[in-house]
């Protein structure tokens, strides 16, 4: 079994607790969260889609229905 998902620590150094927040909020009780869901989030909070990522992956959220490959 592989541990977590690795986490860019420059990204990570840009996730605010509220971003952690907003991200746990929109996921669903399986822990997942739509790929749209997760960048309008990005938006709303004026951060790119890579540190919207590493707010989900830092909660554990897995990102499903990526369209684009942002995350």
């Amino acid at each position: 079994m592989s541990g977590p998902k690795p986490i860019d620590p420059e990204l990570l150094a840009q996730v605010t607790p509220e971003l952690e927040e907003a991200v746990a909020a929109k996921a669903d009780a399986e822990g997942k969260i739509a790929c749209p869901m997760l960048r309008r989030i990005a938006e709303d909070h004026g951060v790119t889609y890579k540190v919207a990522g590493a707010a989900a992956d830092s909660k554990r959220i897995k990102v499903r229905n990526c369209d684009l490959g942002c995350f």
